[in-house]
């Protein structure tokens, strides 16, 4: 089969490699669709310690059951599938309580720490386990489903965020998982949406994306402005997506006394956190990691357009395109937001 291996650090080559051999509870899929996220840009560089070469990076996929294991039960071959990036054992103290993304034994498609090296869905066909396999509707485009990955992070994190009907929220970032979290929190039923960036496409898009303001971080002092926009409180939830300390005290600092915020961006393995205002305003700050299963919740939302990914894909590409793109991407001056793969068209 054809893969794209990060031979080296900013170094990809579409290789011939074995097809994975399918094991009892195995399922080989045909990719259809793969998102280059984020991470994968991160990891490109070896930044991220998360992708030692030789890895095929890539975990935001879809695709077509091509072969199943001997013990799988609830899929058939030709059956139309997505898959979640997190590798959950199905076992430990977490996964038996439904806490798949905390599991003891977790692994990640398309990640090599050290510790593991789990192959992922840049290639013409990918291993995953059954359970961590999700049913797609027949009318699903699979570049939508190669969005799920993203859209359940997004899912997860509003439903981590204590929220009632009316609530006014700030999510600072307006990325690819901002634009979801925005378009979450308004299926959450939030009346206020304030998006933040500096980017002004990206928080032009969010206000046609469910945003009801949209604010230029580097222009205005946000803060301030969140409290004009709530009644001078603050609002009652933020959500970060990010992962640094600026970003990190916008989001403390734009929630009103008794508030909730979410961290949700991974960018900075440290940050600083301002103590006494948590302390002294009584915050509370949660931490969101992944998903917990709530794929056929972003499966519904998706398929009955109260979360679109379609404005958020900018270009579909075959997989030989994959290094020039990758390029492009980590120069930070492409343009695009999200880029799809397809490895068998």
């Amino acid at each position: 089969m054809k893969a794209m291996m990060l031979s080296e650090y900013k170094k990809l080559d579409v290789i011939e490699m074995p097809r994975p051999e399918v094991g009892p509870k195995d399922i080989l899929i045909a990719v259809q669709a793969c998102g280059i996220c984020g991470s994968d840009i991160h990891g490109y560089d070896g930044s991220t310690g998360r992708r030692i070469p030789p890895l095929v990076m890539g975990h935001e996929a879809s695709g077509i059951v091509e072969e199943i294991g001997s013990q799988v039960t609830q899929y058939a071959v030709g059956d139309r599938l997505t898959f979640d990036s997190t590798v959950s054992c199905g076992d430990c103290f977490y996964c038996r309580r439904g806490e798949i993304n905390l599991c003891d034994n977790r692994k990640v498609l398309g990640v090599s720490c050290g510790e593991y090296r789990q192959h992922g869905a840049f290639a013409q066909f990918v291993l995953v386990p059954e359970n961590i396999c999700y049913r797609l509707p027949e009318s699903f485009p699979f570049e939508h489903a190669a969005m799920i990955e993203a859209v359940s992070i997004a899912v997860h994190a509003t439903n981590r965020t204590p929220l009632s009907l009316g609530d006014s929220a700030v999510v600072v970032g307006s990325g690819m998982i901002g634009l979801l979290v925005v378009q979450a929190l308004k299926v959450a039923g939030c009346s206020t949406i304030i998006a933040v960036d500096l980017d002004e496409e990206k928080l032009k898009l969010a206000k046609e994306l469910g945003a009801t303001h949209s604010l230029k971080g580097d222009a205005v002092d946000v803060p301030a402005e969140v409290q004009k926009l709530t009644n001078g409180r603050g609002a009652s939830v933020a959500l970060e997506v990010v992962g640094a300390s600026a970003t990190i005290q916008t989001a403390i600092d734009s929630v009103r006394k008794g508030g909730h915020v979410t961290l949700v961006g991974n960018l900075s393995p440290n940050v600083e956190i301002p103590l006494q205002k948590v302390v002294s305003r009584e915050l509370t700050l949660y931490g969101s990691c992944a998903s917990r299963g709530e794929y056929p919740e972003c499966i519904d939302l998706m398929n009955s357009g109260a979360i679109q990914v379609e404005p958020l894909i900018s270009l579909k590409a075959p997989l030989a395109d994959g290094p020039e793109l990758f390029e492009k991407l980590y120069s930070g001056k492409s343009g695009l937001m999200k880029v799809i793969l397809q490895p068998n068209q």
